[in-house]
């Protein structure tokens, strides 16, 4: 059982680091409304709305987005799919190799996104398959993949193998009992891993940089941008607008598992 007192130096670094990690965040929000063009001018000059109309007006933008929710949207159903036959493949029974699946399975997020870039652009070149909008949906997929199985196998386990054994008994089939008892099971994991799995997919930048060809994805996009001094009060909007539309599923799949362990990570 862990004492409710924690020490007072802890939690001062604890909260420094918090603030430490969100600080540049705030900056970047500060200075999507400030009024001087110029990059960083302190202090801020004043209040506009003026660089999110510019933002909106932008057609380069507004492509960057869409297929940005494409390519996130996609890779998420892919990863939703395989995700959770692996889940319930891997979950029940042990058996030669088990361990060496699943290490295959969360080896491209454990891996340095530049490794997995170079790995899956070499692949496609091996198939002679031109990047583009597919590549960029399989390179997030395998990354994708890892957080709906943590989420799914993690529900699994607790799930009572004697609903599944009752459902059987009762003479429903496989189709029957997944339909009846393990999908409402899983709902609410399904769905927070989904949510993580779209966070993730939307704002990736290594593995997409490698995987892209010519098309612009939003964080390439913004990448691209770095080069353009005189468009930071905008890249400053499109920013903001990155990280709140990655927020939100991530706070959702909180939401969602807030009460359980069932989220990646989570004890049995």
């Amino acid at each position: 059982m862990h004492s409710e007192r924690t020490p007072w130096a802890l939690r001062l670094a604890a909260y420094g680091g918090l603030a430490f990690l969100h600080f540049p965040l705030l900056v970047i929000f500060a200075y999507a409304f400030n009024t001087e063009e110029s990059a960083f001018s302190f202090p801020l000059q004043g209040f506009t709305l003026h660089w999110f109309s510019d933002a909106w007006a932008r057609p380069d933008i507004f492509a960057a987005i869409v297929l940005s929710l494409k390519v996130a949207t996609a890779a998420t159903v892919l990863a939703l799919a395989l995700g959770t036959l692996a889940a319930m493949a891997l979950s029940r029974r042990p058996f030669f190799g088990k361990n060496a699946i699943t290490l295959l399975l969360v080896l491209p997020i454990a891996l340095p996104g530049i490794i997995t870039g170079i790995s899956l652009l070499t692949a496609f070149k091996v198939a002679d398959i031109n990047p583009g909008l597919l590549t960029i949906i399989v390179g997030h997929a395998t990354f994708c993949v890892v957080v709906v199985y943590n989420n799914v196998v993690a529900r699994l386990r607790r799930m009572p193998m004697s609903h599944i054994e009752a459902s059987m008994d009762l003479g429903a089939d496989s189709w029957q009992t997944f339909r009846h008892i393990v999908m409402p099971g899983l709902a609410t994991s399904l769905l927070a891993g989904g949510m993580l799995a779209f966070a993730l997919s939307f704002d990736e930048i290594i593995v997409t940089t490698f995987t892209a060809g010519a098309e612009v994805t939003l964080p390439i996009w913004l990448l691209n941008q770095l080069g353009r001094p005189r468009d930071v009060p905008i890249t400053n909007v499109v920013a903001m607008t990155v990280m709140l539309i990655t927020t939100l599923p991530i706070l959702g799949a909180w939401y969602l598992t807030r009460d359980t362990t069932d989220t990646a990570g989570g004890g049995k």
